[in-house]
């Protein structure tokens, strides 16, 4: 299996004869720079006594719980304990669950959104499958989308709403559609929805609530990825779930005793309480709500849309931009060209507002100011 560099190695290359300004800052990975709330920590530190236990594959009944009372609270569906399964964060899911889904598939197709969230990619990969990508574009207004021909071959699906990187997100009745066509042309469909927390207003909908709606109360065909890293600044903690159709969670259960992926019991303990923590989250959510406004004060000629905590920025030549800006100012962003192929995302940038907004605006301003004259020098 032949794999590319991940993203962040594509961007320390570019960098490397740029010697290191004082003061660097980060906008390139979704690493939230927020302090991980204090019961958290006071969780684990309080269980550290239970690591001379054997964590089970399926996980704790006190994770469960702590899971369905934050769908319950959070997409007002009520769901078994059959129809959840405690991940080890949500990458692991993403890598191994394509490989699971598409053993026994001869010449088997897989398609998502390009650009993309990489370990995509790379699940099809080791999945043996063909990639069917479905171009974010400005003109499609960023919004993934299939042909009939491709939907009666492909065998998966993957959708990411909100988008990393565009931070575009499909509405419930574009979710709709999507579990219409996962069940007419029988493919299976899974959203990626964690930065489903990450909004300004309005929280976006879950392909579970599509599911509900549609009358697919058994989610047939349909699965929902989220995480606990960005609601709660704890990706340490490797807390997501997959949720939804049960027939294919059984399978998928017997087949990750196999993977040694069983999170430890006092990572267990400390997750369950962030995953009720609903009151921390919405603290931490308006914190991002207000750097997504300051964005789009910042870059009033480009789209920002009120969900992730993504700036997807055209800067026309990504590289040249990334490179220039590191070296004059200390700011990296992430060249959009290590996020898509077949040429998209080359004329963009992706920026992280995971920062506290007083360190967030000043950055900001002095990206849109050094962008202006890249442009027009370019």
């Amino acid at each position: 299996m032949r794999f590319q560099p991940y993203p962040f190695e594509k961007l320390q290359s570019l960098i490397s004869d740029i010697p290191a300004p004082e003061n660097t800052l980060k906008l390139t990975i979704g690493e939230p720079q927020f302090q991980t709330p204090q019961n958290i920590q006071d969780a684990l530190k309080d269980s550290t006594q239970e690591l001379r236990y054997y964590p089970k594959s399926k996980g704790e009944d006190y994770l469960y719980h702590s899971m369905l009372d934050f769908i319950s609270k959070r997409f007002k569906i009520s769901m078994q304990k059959s129809q959840i399964l405690p991940t080890l964060g949500t990458r692991e899911v993403l890598f191994t669950l394509p490989q699971f889904l598409l053993f026994d598939i001869k010449d088997p197709k897989m398609a998502y959104p390009n650009p993309f969230y990489q370990i995509y990619e790379g699940a099809s990969i080791a999945s043996r499958a063909k990639s069917i990508l479905m171009p974010l574009t400005k003109q499609n207004n960023f919004k993934p989308h299939l042909s009939k021909q491709d939907m009666q071959q492909v065998d998966l699906v993957i959708l990411n709403s909100p988008n990393n990187p565009t931070g575009a997100t499909l509405s419930l009745d574009e979710l709709k559609e999507w579990v219409e066509y996962a069940l007419e042309y029988d493919f299976i469909l899974i959203n990626d929805e964690c930065y489903s927390e990450i909004y300004q207003n309005t929280p976006p909908a879950s392909i579970l609530e599509a599911s509900i709606a549609l009358g697919n109360h058994n989610f047939k065909n349909i699965l929902a990825l989220n995480s606990i890293s960005k609601r709660l600044s704890a990706p340490g903690l490797r807390s997501g779930f997959i949720a939804g159709d049960e027939d294919i969670l059984s399978g998928y259960l017997t087949y990750r005793t196999y993977l040694g992926t069983a999170m430890s019991q006092p990572l267990q303990r400390a997750a369950s309480i962030a995953w009720k923590s609903h009151d921390i989250a919405e603290s931490i959510r308006l914190k991002y709500a207000h750097n997504l406004t300051l964005a789009q004060d910042t870059f009033k000629d480009t789209e920002i849309f009120p969900y992730s905590f993504y700036v997807w920025l055209y800067v026309g030549d990504d590289e040249s931009f990334s490179k220039a800006l590191f070296k004059h100012t200390g700011i990296l962003s992430l060249p959009g060209s290590y996020l898509g192929r077949e040429g998209l995302g080359k004329e963009y940038v992706r920026l992280a507002l995971v920062y506290e907004s007083d360190i967030l605006k000043s950055a900001l301003k002095q990206i849109q100011l050094f962008r202006k004259d890249f442009l027009a020098n370019s």
